[in-house]
């Protein structure tokens, strides 16, 4: 938020019916849902670290290896306390489309649609169902969707973004040196985070906005 000059008349728009919605209850049939993703490097220790003990912290050489890297996919639904995340190899177009099928076939699959709330990468497109389903699954799909884009540079009003800050924090932050321990460690914490029903209590309002921001909207 610290680097907004100028807030246009389409920022306020989309500004706007995102604080709406975020004040709403949670709707099952019209789930909203805030997607985004995140690259995670892979590193490897060069040297065993030194387990912790009573009154000692683990230490960990600063030397490491790079094993690559791989993504990982976030969709939370902030209202009910429910986030879904995938590891993927690849952040592109076609790991997108997967994505949101799973989303729509497997953990919504009784909602009318979803209210899919996302930044503006160039994946998070219709255009990238098309590319890796064709055009009649993706009408099959978009039936299922409703793609609601933050405003450009404003990822900060994803609700997603907070989700994968506690996922660093809690989860994802130490060195990880392959996919497999990322996604059972991401399975593992995942799990723990919908048993315990932890939502997000999203409190800046439209009047925060205003309050705020005005004196960088321009007509």
């Amino acid at each position: 938020m610290w680097c907004i000059q100028q807030i246009t008349p389409e920022y306020r728009k989309r500004m706007y019916r995102l604080l709406d919605l975020y004040k709403e209850g949670y709707d099952p049939l019209h789930p909203l849902v805030c997607m985004d993703e995140k690259s995670k490097q892979l590193l490897a220790d060069n040297r065993k670290p030194i387990a912790a003990r009573p009154g000692s912290l683990e230490k960990y050489d600063y030397e490491y290896k790079r094993k690559g890297t791989c993504n990982i996919f976030m969709a939370i639904v902030p209202k009910e306390g429910m986030r879904y995340t995938k590891v993927t190899d690849t952040r592109t177009k076609r790991d997108f489309a997967y994505f949101v099928l799973d989303l729509v076939d497997e953990h919504f699959s009784k909602s009318e649609y979803i209210q899919l709330v996302m930044d503006n990468l160039n994946t998070h497109f219709e255009g990238s169902l098309i590319e890796t389903f064709g055009k009649q699954e993706t009408e099959r799909l978009m039936k299922k969707l409703r793609f609601i884009y933050t405003p450009k540079h404003a990822s900060w009003l994803n609700m997603a973004e907070i989700e994968i800050n506690i996922m660093d924090r809690q989860c994802t932050g130490t060195r990880i040196e392959s996919k497999e321990k990322l996604a059972e460690d991401l399975e593992k914490w995942t799990k723990e985070r919908n048993e315990n029903k932890c939502t997000i209590e999203w409190k800046f309002t439209r009047q925060d906005a205003d309050k705020k921001l005005s004196k960088h909207y321009v007509s």
